[in-house]
């Protein structure tokens, strides 16, 4: 918490290439057969038939005569505001085969590049004073890869590019059929505003459509879903289908599912908590100018009581220690037995007290697995300790970045991450299924994944940027509440490809309707971002201008929470759902609310009742 994040812009280093020569005398014997089969793959690369077989964002490509390289047309892309003109196609390729992507480019800044690859993503630039330049880059497909995705784009705030003649050379794919429709389908346990669905995987399928009642509402890549913003005792339909490169199957067969009665959790880890819940945390070690709040002074308004912070002994440790704020520092803190009786109290009352690991001074890097059972020893102590409901993490900093070539968040392979994920999941196991799990991630580490994430097609971003993804998405069945901080963030793209600034309601509504929604992953349509429940779900505030940047005013918080539930009040974002389950508000924090006289309490208790 109170950490600042703006996202810098990323630069790109242009890679250098070399060509082998083949030797005199040999040519008849190295002329392989492959290389005669090599073919140009690129669909309409000379844009001779308009924008056929691209796709460009926000509008953006147009076809032009003058100036073109060959032929009589080429591409003409503008970026306008926030959106930098990706142009792009997926074309079909051999698993394990190599490929040379290139295309001749005008503008002040041209980009190239292929993911999806299945090995390292690829991507080379120019500046261009105004000739044209030939960008070239070659790449490997992996042993399972079918299609890549090849695509250009300029840069924020400039010019409009130009591109002509691109090709990409190489093994031709076989030809790729439709997948047939998937069987199977069932429906899990409904809750009062969602379906869980699961179904038979389809032999070639890259991903799947969710249908309720003909219409999408979702794209996923594997077998299961949960379908959300539904309503409370209403009777729906779905059907699923199967696509890959080649298009999209017929529906599967029709499952129907009643959603519960409001009020209704089913399935997931709730922990009790009441159908919205507000959570705050309190700064129990240490004093800052909002002063020290004893646990037994915590309003009744507060279902969740974060205790800030625990944090390690040193970064790769993973040795976690708390004690309560010395004397000297907070002159009215209370006793050890004070204190736990005071917890012992709240949680009488219905409340939960957890221990918030972390924060802006508490690095957490699990990087070996001494250090994850370092981790999980020292905050089961803590637990134990104080009586404690369950854990917090508030890993900020560099705790979570992602290593190179960590490019898939369903199966990550960064150390840290992968032994935080099981050091959860022992302690999980430890405490069972009244164990509480929340965690506050700063938008930096989840939703900007939706740009960037490990290598991806832009090269040279920081690694921080969607690294909680991994860790949210293998915890999601143990995850009580994810509250984003919605705070101390630059500006952040939403599904709508425009940036939202912090501190008014669209803001927190995108950034919320993309864990509601779900998302493709650095833009990798093969990597979509499951959508989490509404229940599990709690928007992340400041509770004063002191808090942190982005303070968002009462009034701005009701247009938020009245977008998201109700579908009403909704500014220039439109959201993909309609969540009256949305659990609750967050907010940094109980001391802070204190100081401002209880503004943010008071707001959620009138919205809430």
């Amino acid at each position: 918490m109170e950490r600042t994040r703006c996202p810098a812009r990323f630069t790109r280093a242009l890679a250098a290439f070399s060509v082998s020569l083949l030797a005199a005398g040999t040519l008849a014997a190295v002329a392989p057969a492959a290389v005669a089969a090599d073919t140009d793959l690129a669909r309409n690369g000379g844009f001779e038939s308009g924008l056929s077989d691209w796709a460009c964002s926000a509008g953006s490509g147009a076809v032009v005569s003058t100036p073109v390289h060959g032929g009589s047309s080429a591409l003409k892309a503008t970026p306008v505001g926030s959106d930098y003109a990706n142009c792009a196609q997926t074309v079909t390729v051999k698993p394990g085969s190599t490929y040379t992507l290139s295309a001749w480019v005008q503008g002040d800044y041209v980009y190239l590049g292929a993911t999806g690859t299945g090995t390292t993503d690829v991507s080379t630039w120019t500046q261009s004073s105004g000739a044209w330049k030939q960008l070239t880059t070659t790449f490997t497909t992996g042993s399972a890869t079918t299609s890549v995705s090849i695509w250009t784009h300029g840069w924020y705030g400039t010019s409009a590019y130009h591109v002509d003649d691109l090709s990409l050379v190489g093994p031709g794919g076989a030809p790729v059929a439709v997948p047939a429709a998937p069987t199977g389908l069932t429906a899990g346990t409904p809750t009062a505003t969602s379906v869980p669905l699961s179904w038979t995987a389809s032999s070639g399928a890259t991903g799947y459509q969710v249908y309720r009642g003909g219409t999408k509402v979702a794209a996923v890549t594997g077998t299961s879903t949960t379908v959300t913003g539904l309503t409370a005792s209403t009777a729906y339909s779905f059907q699923v289908t199967a696509t890959n490169s080649a298009g999209e199957s017929a529906k599967s067969a029709a499952v129907a599912a009643t959603t519960a009665a409001t009020g209704s959790t089913g399935g997931g880890n709730n922990a009790g908590l009441p159908d919205h819940a507000l959570v705050g945390y309190l700064h129990s070690s240490f004093a800052n100018g909002s002063g020290y709040t004893r646990m037994a002074d915590v309003p009744a308004s507060w279902d969740v009581i974060n205790l800030a912070f625990g944090e390690p002994t040193s970064v790769t440790s993973g040795d976690i220690r708390f004690s309560l704020c010395p004397v000297t520092e907070c002159p009215n803190v209370e006793s050890e037995a004070e204190f736990k009786a005071a917890i012992a109290a709240k949680q009488a009352a219905g409340k939960k007290v957890l221990i918030s690991i972390g924060g802006q001074n508490g690095q957490v890097q699990l990087s070996t697995t001494a250090a994850r059972d370092a981790f999980v020893t020292s905050v089961s102590k803590i637990i134990d300790t104080y009586g404690l409901n369950g854990l917090d993490i508030d890993f900020e900093g560099h705790s979570l970045s992602l290593n190179t070539g960590d490019t898939d968040f369903r199966s990550p392979t960064t150390p840290a991450i992968v032994n935080l994920i099981a050091a959860v999941k022992t302690l999980k196991a430890k405490y069972g299924s009244g164990f509480v799990l929340t965690m506050a991630p700063e938008t930096f580490f989840v939703q900007l994944g939706y740009q960037y994430y490990g290598s991806g097609p832009w090269g040279g971003q920081d690694p921080r940027a969607g690294a909680y993804l991994p860790v949210i998405h293998a915890l999601r069945d143990d995850l009580t509440l994810l509250h984003v901080q919605d705070y101390n963030s630059g500006s952040i793209m939403g599904l709508d490809n425009q940036y939202h600034s912090m501190g008014g309601a669209d803001f927190h509504i995108a950034m919320t309707d993309m864990m509601l929604t779900g998302f493709p992953v650095a833009g990798d349509q093969t990597k979509i971002f499951p959508a989490l429940r509404p229940d599990q779900i709690a928007v992340g505030l400041p509770a004063s201008t002191q808090a942190g940047n982005g303070y968002t005013t009462p009034a701005e918080v009701t247009k938020a929470l009245n977008c998201l539930t109700k579908k009403t009040d909704c500014g220039s974002y439109q959201t993909h759902g309609t969540w009256p389950g949305l659990r609750g508000l967050m907010t940094w924090s109980i001391n802070w609310d204190r100081f401002n006289n209880g503004e943010f309490a008071r707001n959620f208790d009138a919205y809430f009742g």
